[in-house]
């Protein structure tokens, strides 16, 4: 049966990590993995979601499946999160929520639901995206297609040309939209181009599915969900994945979320009768040990604050790595090319150079980060942040004074 399979090549990110920790240089960089780290380089249990988990495994009595669509109280939380106590779907039982075996299987529970809706839409994806964006969605038999995003050699938003491409979108189409902290270039829209995205995608009648992975590490956890409420307050259909793997660090719990918006409750029901079966042929049931602590942190007032003050803390460590990182290169550099870094949002940035400079940046001074140059700024620590600056100045070399300049 096997012997036609050939071996492939690992993904992108996992082989960056394999090299990584098979590099015995004492004094290495890993820019690559997309997880928190604190300044010890550590990717640390809260100390909310420590406490919520001896709460939840001394209440535990069984370990039977909770139910299909996941923890009730777990979804109706995530709901009010993501989309506010007042919205409109809420309001008129349009939104249906379900647990989902993290980020990733909120995404492919959403396509295999458009796939079994409307098997010849196109799922419209930034370029550049996420790399799991592509196989998760893609491998469900869905069509993709790119629209422009942001250009990577000049540091910027492509927002004209990504509202003229998805103008061209067939009606019923779906677009993919980061809804903060966009990986891997960190750019986010701000609210005046929320505001014209929302009334594209009204006025040509596609629908919305938004990533939401990041919720509270951009601004807060209502600001990074601006976005989304806005959007899914216009449309009359809409899909979100929501994850807390990155601000409860629950990566190996898996613990996410898909939300639905029907254009009716009659609908929503109907809806949702589908993603429970699509939920059942791939895993069955989801896992419950995440969702039940992230259930337990937002239902607890003092733990919830307590979360809340860490993910604070969190998102004020990844911007001060950037702004540290963009002083050093403006030195390292004698130039401001690279404030972009200062700006952004999120974990992620694209350095904006050459594959080649990528490997020679790992062979040479032992600075991991994928091939497009994405970097996760949480590997940025104090006593790392100079050596990385001044090995990127001295890789670019002559080739430096070729790079556009901010705001050429």
């Amino acid at each position: 049966m096997f012997q036609q399979l050939k071996r492939l090549n690992p993904d992108t990110i996992l082989g960056v990590m394999a090299k990584f920790r098979a590099d015995p240089a004492p004094l290495k960089v890993d820019l690559g993995v997309g997880v928190y780290r604190d300044l010890t380089g550590n990717t640390p249990v809260l100390a909310s979601v420590r406490r919520a988990e001896q709460t939840v495994l001394a209440a535990q009595t069984t370990k039977s499946y909770v139910a299909a669509a996941g923890r009730e109280e777990f979804n109706s939380a995530v709901e009010e999160m993501v989309l506010g106590s007042a919205h409109t779907a809420r309001r008129d039982r349009r939104a249906r929520t379900v647990q989902t075996p993290g980020g990733c299987g909120a995404l492919r529970v959403g396509a295999e639901l458009i796939r079994a809706a409307a098997p010849g839409v196109t799922v419209h994806i930034s370029d550049p995206t996420w790399g799991n964006h592509t196989p998760l969605l893609g491998s469900s038999g869905l069509r993709l297609e790119r629209y422009p995003y942001y250009e990577a050699a000049a540091h910027q938003l492509r927002f004209g040309a990504m509202l003229e491409r998805l103008d061209r979108a067939a009606e019923g189409d779906v677009v993919l939209i980061h809804a903060c902290c966009h990986n891997p270039t960190g750019a986010d829209l701000d609210p005046a181009q929320w505001q014209e995205l929302a009334q594209l995608l009204t006025r040509r009648r596609l629908i919305p599915f938004l990533d939401l992975a990041y919720q509270g590490f951009a601004v807060d956890l209502d600001a990074d969900a601006a976005g989304v409420r806005l959007i899914t307050a216009q449309v009359p259909e809409a899909l979100v994945a929501v994850s807390f793997s990155k601000n409860l660090g629950l990566y190996r719990e898996r613990a996410g979320a898909l939300i639905v918006i029907g254009e009716n409750e009659t609908r929503a029901d109907a809806i949702l009768s589908h993603v429970l079966q699509i939920a059942r042929s791939i895993y069955s049931m989801p896992p419950d040990h995440g969702a039940a602590i992230a259930a337990h942190i937002f239902a607890n007032t003092t733990l919830k604050g307590e979360w809340t003050l860490e993910l604070n803390l969190m998102r004020t460590r990844i911007a001060d790595m950037r702004g540290l990182l963009a002083q050093h290169l403006c030195r390292a550099t004698g130039d401001a090319s690279f404030d972009f870094i200062r700006t952004q949002r999120g974990m992620f940035s694209l350095l904006g150079v050459s594959v080649q400079t990528v490997e020679r940046l790992r062979d040479r001074h032992h600075i991991y980060m994928t091939p497009d140059s994405r970097m996760n700024l949480a590997g940025i620590m104090p006593h790392n942040a100079s050596y990385v600056a001044e090995s990127i100045a001295a890789e670019l070399g002559s080739s430096f004074s070729a790079m556009p300049r901010a705001g050429s």
